[in-house]
């Protein structure tokens, strides 16, 4: 990875999804990475952007990164300090839920966004069985867009989910439609190693960017079927602006960001 001393790949994650927040966004986002990305977005180019968590905070003044989304943390400076269906009825609120952008993670997906976070192997006799959906369901079924935060990995990426827990694009362009759903769908996956979206007409995944250091080549490696690598441009890696307000600002005593890499003295 070029500049491999200068910056992790959590922080290159993180970065690479706050730039994809827009200014004014409604931002879902759960603990960890998602949380540190909406941190740095609303520091760095979407002031304007609301933090909300799905234990009812709503636009949340976060000083701390809270270690999860029931850390009393949420609550600082709320505009509203609600509830469960509070939250979930602002993803689906015909006004407020056009412009919320949820941020997901999941063990599996495949070519069109859909998510697995349930079991996997066998729904009966699992080789692993997660936590489930949580809101992960509700979020890809209601908000407007969706950014999914994956590892990359074949065993991750894969051709078939061992479970369909959270839908994205569903089978192809007009597979929400059919489902019954209005609007939403993924807008694009974030790896520790690129960038992927997906097309507007097929809907299938594609590879929008790789981070420095790396080839397209790398990426299908690591990537259990084949996507379009013909559009792939190279992602900027972190500035120093950013890096220094994810650290300073976001994550000050390092409670995501740990073992971070700091530039060489001298």
């Amino acid at each position: 990875m070029t500049d491999e001393n200068q910056y992790t790949l959590k922080e290159m994650m993180a970065i690479a999804a706050a730039r994809e927040i827009r200014d004014g966004d409604i931002v879902f986002c759960g603990t960890g990475i998602s949380m540190l990305a909406a941190m740095a977005a609303k520091h760095i180019s979407a002031p304007n952007s609301i933090i909300f968590f799905e234990t009812g905070a709503i636009d949340s003044q976060l000083t701390e990164v809270p270690m999860a989304v029931g850390d009393s943390r949420v609550m600082n400076g709320a505009a509203v300090n609600g509830s469960l269906a509070d939250a979930f009825a602002t993803m689906q609120n015909r006004i407020t839920g056009g412009q919320v952008v949820g941020i997901l993670g999941a063990a599996q997906i495949d070519c069109f966004g859909n998510l697995n976070s349930t079991v996997i192997g066998d729904y009966d006799h699992p080789r692993v069985r997660f936590s489930g959906s949580g809101g992960a369901a509700d979020v890809g079924s209601f908000v407007s867009r969706t950014i999914i935060f994956m590892q990359q990995q074949r065993r991750k990426f894969v051709p078939v989910l061992d479970y369909f827990t959270c839908p994205g694009w569903i089978d192809g362009p007009d597979g929400r439609k059919q489902a019954g759903l209005t609007g939403g769908g993924p807008e694009m996956v974030v790896t520790d190693m690129a960038l992927m979206g997906f097309d507007d007409i097929t809907r299938r995944m594609y590879l929008k960017g790789c981070y420095p250091g790396i080839e397209p080549e790398q990426v299908l490696d690591n990537m259990g079927f084949g996507i379009d690598i013909s559009r792939a441009e190279p992602v900027p890696g972190p500035s120093e602006t950013e890096l220094v307000i994810l650290r300073e600002r976001c994550d000050p005593q390092g409670l995501i960001l740990t073992n971070r890499r700091r530039p060489p003295a001298g």
